[in-house]
Parts: C-alpha cells; structure tokens; sequence
C-alpha cells in the first residue's frame, strides 16, 4: 500500500503545468498558420484561438482570457494599437506582443505607449517570437534589435532629425491617414472605426494642416505614396 501511495505521489510531482495559452490576431491566414505551427512545437505554449479583425479579436479575447496576445498593427478590419488600447483597458495586466513589418520606431513607441509589452518584426528570425514569448510571459519587457537603438535614442534626446513628418499625427490621425492612403473615402472610414463623418472630417483636417497638404488630393497623394513605402 505504501508503494502505491509513493508512485501516485510520484506521478503527481512528475505531471506537467499546463502550456501558456496564446492567442493571435493577424490579418493574413498564413502568417497565422505558421505562428501557430512555431508555438505548437514548444511544450509549455500552445494557440488558444485566432482572429484577423480588432472587434472579433477583442471579442474572442475576453472569451478565452489567453495568458499571451500576439498582435499585428495592421488589421482587415480596425487597429492593432486600438486594440491594445482596449486590451489594456479590459485586461490591464494581459501581455501584448505586436508583430508587425513595420520597421520604423515611431510604430514601437506607439505600441509600447498603447501597453504593448514587446515589439517584434516579421523580418526577425522565427526563434525570436519565442524568446519574446517567454520574456514576456516572465514579466519583462521586448523590443527587437531594429527598433531599439533609434527607439531608445529618440526616448533619451527627444525627436531626431530627419524624422518622418508622419510620427507628429495621434495615434488616430496616423489610423485615418494608413485608411486614406489605402483608397477609402470620409464614409467608408467612419464606419470602419465607429465614428461619425464629421470627426473624420474634422482628422483629415488636422493631418493636412500637420503634413502641411494644401487640398485633399494632395492629402490622397501622400497617404498612398507612404502606404506603398511602408508596406500599407
């Protein structure tokens, strides 16, 4: 009977924790996939569930509380730092790593800013998302070795010269202005991000007047322009 008792006990002692549950929003199926096929070969982390959009991922989120979310700043439909907005707000002390193609650091401390925890590029070798994984998962912070030094020099000086005239617009100006370049007229915006045309109005407005743009062509020119240079 004792024996019995030890090997239960042993067998107890010797049961694995439960994986780490993660979840991914991206708004291409194949990045997706092969996300999903890189966590499942680690044994303490396993894909919880999948989204591509910011109102079915923040949705699903709440739904499956997963103990990671890894986020892509462009989305079929919203934003990804809308998205941690909203994330922070509901699950202040959910982990977020955005990964993105976005190089630029302005993009970094726009998601660090938001309550993103790390920020990781598609251009980064694929045992790096792991490594952030874990570090985030043990309460630290990640940042990629593209971003980091103009990230942290801009944190220790301020601005820097040369910098992109985009980085001056808010959060929901740059949003407005990623959808302009992406062909989407004043009526099409405000349904997508929930406002009404006479505050995306009043964005476009402020974009201009920043990007000193004298008229909405000018505006429509730009945005594209920027879109194709990075990746929009």
């Amino acid at each position: 009977m004792k024996e019995l008792i030890q090997t239960a006990d042993d067998q107890g002692t010797n049961r694995m924790p439960s994986p780490h549950r993660i979840f991914l929003v991206d708004d291409h199926p194949i990045v997706r996939q092969g996300l999903a096929r890189l966590i499942s070969q680690e044994r303490d982390l396993e894909v919880c569930g999948e989204a591509d959009q910011q109102y079915e991922a923040l949705r699903r989120i709440m739904d499956e509380r997963p103990d990671l979310v890894v986020v892509d700043l462009s989305l079929a439909s919203g934003d990804g730092v809308d998205l941690i907005k909203s994330l922070g707000e509901q699950l202040p002390h959910l982990p977020i790593l955005v990964l993105t193609m976005h190089t630029e650091s302005f993009f970094a401390e726009r998601a660090l800013r938001a309550g993103a925890r790390g920020y990781l590029t598609k251009g980064d070798a694929s045992e790096s998302v792991v490594k952030a994984i874990r570090q985030l998962l043990a309460g630290e912070i990640y940042v990629c070795e593209r971003v980091a030094p103009t990230l942290m020099k801009k944190l220790i000086s301020g601005a820097s010269e040369g910098e992109d005239p985009v980085a001056r617009l808010s959060d929901r100006e740059l949003q407005v202005f990623r959808l302009i370049g992406q062909g989407r007229g004043t009526q099409e915006i405000a349904d997508e991000i929930h406002l009404s045309v006479k505050t995306i109005e009043t964005y476009r407005a402020n974009i201009k007047r920043k990007l000193d743009l004298k008229d909405a062509r000018k505006l429509t020119e730009y945005a594209i322009r920027w879109n194709v240079a990075h990746g929009g």
